[in-house]
C-alpha cells in the first residue's frame, strides 16, 4: 500500500530528468540576475549581456530565454538568500559548470564596463557556496576582463 503512494507521487525518472535539468537552468540564471542587480540597478547591457549567455549556453530560442529570465527574475524577488540556488547547482553540477557559472557571472558583471564592490563580493559568495577553489575563481576573473 505504502509502495503505490510512493509511486503515485514520484515522478517518473525522464520527469526527474527534465525537472532537474528546468532547476539548474532557473538557478544559474537566477544567479546571473543576482549579478545584474547586484549594483542596485538593472542596465540594458547587462541584462542583454545574461540574454546572450544564457541563449549560448543553453541553446534556447529567444522566446525560452525571455521566459526563463522572467521566471529567474520572479524567483529572485522572493528568494531570501542564495542558498535555494547555489544547492541545486552542488547537486547538480560537475566544477566545469560551476566555473562557467562563474566566468558567466563576471562576464555579466563586466557587461556595463564598471565592477561594483557588491558585484564582486556576490561573485565571491557564489563562488565560495559552490565549493569553487580560489584560484579558479581569479581565473575566471581575468578571463572575463579580457
Amino acid at each position: 500500500m505504502i509502495r503505490r503512494l510512493k509511486a503515485l507521487f514520484a515522478d517518473s525518472p525522464q520527469q526527474s530528468v527534465e525537472s532537474d535539468k528546468r532547476n539548474v537552468r532557473l538557478a544559474a540564471a537566477a544567479l546571473l540576475v543576482e549579478t545584474a542587480r547586484a549594483d542596485f540597478t538593472e542596465s540594458d547591457v547587462e541584462m542583454n549581456k545574461l540574454t546572450q549567455l544564457l541563449t549560448t549556453a543553453l541553446e534556447l530560442e529567444a522566446t525560452e530565454v525571455r521566459e526563463l529570465v522572467d521566471a529567474a527574475q520572479e524567483r529572485v524577488e522572493d528568494a531570501t538568500s542564495l542558498y535555494e540556488f547555489t544547492r541545486v547547482i552542488n547537486e547538480s553540477c560537475t566544477l566545469e559548470r560551476k566555473l562557467q557559472l562563474i566566468s558567466a557571472m563576471w562576464t555579466v558583471a563586466y557587461a556595463d564596463g564598471d565592477i561594483d564592490k557588491y558585484e564582486e563580493h556576490l561573485i565571491r559568495n557564489v563562488a565560495d557556496l559552490i565549493y569553487v577553489p580560489h584560484s579558479n575563481y581569479i581565473h575566471c576573473k581575468l578571463a572575463a576582463q579580457n
